[in-house]
């Protein structure tokens, strides 16, 4: 757990870096939904009367010069690009050029719980965040963290000041850690306002009897039998890979279910290997 824990801070530090960052693909910043509070910095190429900052009331929209009331929460910066030159040009500019920009961010908070090392809320700081970018925030995952995270995602603007449960997201991204800790962009997604990322506590699986490495061992969705024996040396020279059982609760009982080296196997099984017969 300590060298997996270890790998993906130097994957974190390497995805921070200036040179990596711009090599990564994100979306325009001009896609950022704009909601009240935002500061625009507005610009019209050559009128400098046009041009300055504007805050987003909250009611979503601002005062511009000449066209009045702008309706802006929940347009992108590129539409309201758009409709400030298609009204500046309907008697007031000639071929107007404009450009928005976010110069102060509204206050977006994310939520990062359990198994990192700092567990709290935190801000988003500009117009995109990624996942890594957001749990360097909270000093990256704790050795006990599983092999998935989630991204819970709020349904309504009332949920995104309380960190939600996997049970009250309307939508949940599972992350592969090991695909993070790989770098790959697929998943690196960008997290947005009222997102809770959720870092399980690693399950686990026991192997007892006649393998080479008997004890606990983290469990990875889908893993099979053979998997799970190869993670405990195998099965060592005494034992059989005939006759293998798991000790399983089925519906708040202790069974014992035979498996086969192609079965997948559960979190919380207990693998017993039985000594070969002679």
């Amino acid at each position: 757990m300590l060298t997996r824990a270890c790998s993906l801070v130097v994957v974190l530090l390497a995805f921070l870096a200036p040179s990596v960052r711009a090599a990564q693909v994100k979306p325009d910043s001009r896609d950022y939904i704009i909601g009240p509070q935002d500061v625009l910095r507005i610009t019209v190429f050559e009128e400098p009367q046009l041009t300055g900052a504007f805050r987003v009331d909250n009611d979503g929209s601002f005062t511009y010069p000449f066209i009045g009331l702008v309706p802006a929460s929940g347009q992108t910066l590129r539409a309201i690009e758009a409709l400030l030159a298609t009204r500046l040009a309907q008697g007031w500019v000639k071929r107007p050029q404009v450009s928005v920009e976010v110069e102060q961010f509204r206050a977006r908070n994310i939520f990062i719980v359990g198994e990192v090392k700092a567990p709290g809320k935190f801000p988003l700081s500009g117009a995109q965040t990624t996942l890594l970018e957001a749990l360097a925030q909270a000093g990256y995952v704790s050795p006990n963290a599983g092999t998935e995270l989630l991204v819970l995602k709020p349904g309504s603007r009332a949920a995104v000041d309380t960190a939600l449960t996997p049970e009250a997201a309307t939508d949940t991204v599972r992350i592969s850690l090991a695909e993070l800790q790989e770098g790959r962009p697929s998943a690196n997604i960008l997290v947005k306002e009222g997102d809770t990322i959720f870092v399980p506590r690693a399950e686990k699986f026991y192997v007892s009897g006649y393998v080479r490495s008997p004890g606990a061992y983290i469990y990875e969705r889908g893993m099979t039998l053979l998997q799970a024996l190869t993670l405990a040396g195998g099965v060592s020279d005494k034992g059989s890979l005939r006759g293998i059982k798991a000790q399983r609760m089925v519906k708040g009982q202790k069974k014992e279910i035979s498996l086969k080296p192609t079965d997948p196997i559960l979190p919380g099984d207990t693998i017993l290997v039985r000594q070969r017969m002679l």
